[in-house]
């Protein structure tokens, strides 16, 4: 008798919401745990799957793993293989993905009061601190690239001015920058407060609660905005 073929296996099905309403597909996409963080990480630029991990304590190599081909397969995430030297896979956003820094950083500002004191189990990386500074930076007319130095770390941040393909901050870096227009060195409770809008960029310069570096305009304005 021949041999009778098996039913080839369905891909699992993603769980849906299954309603017709635009905020009920966009948590279809992000409403799992880890997804919009595994987003704040990839604003950072394209990271290894163990760089991921490393800055995403408490996440499973399971849960990151099936996060990562969700976003892929939803728009939101590529992975590509760098060329050699490097000759690593790395994850990185698409457009789409991109999309989505306004809502991170509306995200972080409706959740700045929520945070006191860092309790003994918080883990802390420097560039977490970027999408409260966004806020702050916002207001700048010229463009370029700001550094900022914390205790916790380094992180920039590109600024497109008011001048710039679109206002306001734009998508940060984790590190160092090679080349940056302007330096910012403060503390990480001072940035948590600029993110709660407690008090401007511009009075965190002229206090000294904000050191500012750099020669060019966009440094300028940081410390010419102190003046007035």
């Amino acid at each position: 008798m021949p041999r009778q073929q098996q039913p080839s296996a369905r891909p699992a099905r993603r769980r849906s919401y299954d309603q017709f309403c635009a905020t009920a597909r966009a948590l279809d996409s992000v409403g799992d745990r880890w997804t919009l963080l595994i987003v704040r990480e990839l604003l950072a630029g394209p990271r290894r799957y163990t760089d991921l991990h490393a800055d995403l304590p408490g996440v499973s190599t399971d849960v990151l793993a099936s996060r990562l081909k969700d976003m892929e397969q939803g728009g939101l995430a590529v992975r590509r293989r760098l060329p050699p030297p490097a000759a690593a896979s790395v994850y990185e956003l698409t457009e789409r993905g991109h999309g989505l820094l306004p809502v991170l950083a509306a995200l972080a500002e409706w959740g700045a009061p929520a945070i006191g004191e860092r309790r003994p189990t918080d883990a802390v990386r420097a560039h977490w601190f970027a999408l409260p500074l966004l806020r702050a930076l916002d207001a700048l007319t010229h463009a370029g690239v700001v550094e900022v130095h914390l205790d916790e770390g380094e992180f920039h941040v590109r600024v497109n001015g008011s001048s710039g393909p679109a206002d306001g901050a734009g998508v940060y870096g984790d590190g160092p920058a090679a080349h940056a227009d302007a330096r910012l060195v403060l503390d990480g409770e001072v940035c948590l407060a600029l993110g709660r809008g407690e008090f401007t960029l511009a009075e965190a310069v002229k206090d000294g609660r904000v050191e500012v570096a750099g020669e060019g305009p966009l440094a300028a304005e940081l410390r010419d905005g102190a003046m007035l």
